[in-house]
């Protein structure tokens, strides 16, 4: 059985973002008992080595969040849950709809630097895939500060308005 460009690549991207939510390359590869050279082949894009299981498994614990997991589940056409409610209720919908505007920012900034000669390098694209990546853990965290909402029924948000009188 072989296995799709686009899920080896979705692989990578999410190698790739396992180990930056670990922290560095070094720290990575500490933590999960492999050298810096391997970690590095891990989060190339263009190498083929992908981590092996234990290493998926130890990074993920690491940082909390089933990155890798989740690829290799879409791959099967499923999707993975949150088992912690309460963590969900806890995120605050302001800042992750900050961290969404931000990182969505982000996004148009690469695609409009990389399309401004009318040609999308290999380079350029990899440097998209990295927005888009941190573009969708910002929505997936803003969707679960959503969900809280909705669990309790609704919250009361955490802005107020500021006037300049009496300041």
């Amino acid at each position: 059985m072989s296995v799709s460009d686009n899920w080896f690549y979705s692989v990578k991207a999410a190698q790739r973002d396992l180990v930056k939510l670990c922290g560095t390359i070094e720290r990575a590869a500490g933590i999960a008992n492999v050298s810096k050279t391997q970690m590095g082949r891990f989060v190339n894009a263009t190498d083929p080595d992908l981590m092996p299981l234990h290493v998926i498994v130890v990074l993920e614990k690491e940082c909390g969040q089933p990155v890798v997991t989740q690829v290799m589940a879409a791959e099967q056409g499923r999707r993975l849950t949150d088992p912690d409610e309460e963590r969900q209720v806890e995120r605050d919908v302001m800042t992750g709809y900050a961290a969404l505007m931000q990182q969505s920012a982000s996004v148009v900034n690469a695609l409009a630097s990389a399309m401004a000669d009318g040609q999308v390098t290999p380079v350029e694209a990899q440097g998209i895939d990295r927005a888009l990546s941190a573009m969708q853990i910002a929505t997936q965290d803003l969707r679960a500060a959503l969900a809280g909402v909705k669990a309790k029924g609704g919250v009361k948000a955490s802005l107020s308005v500021v006037s300049g009188e009496g300041a």
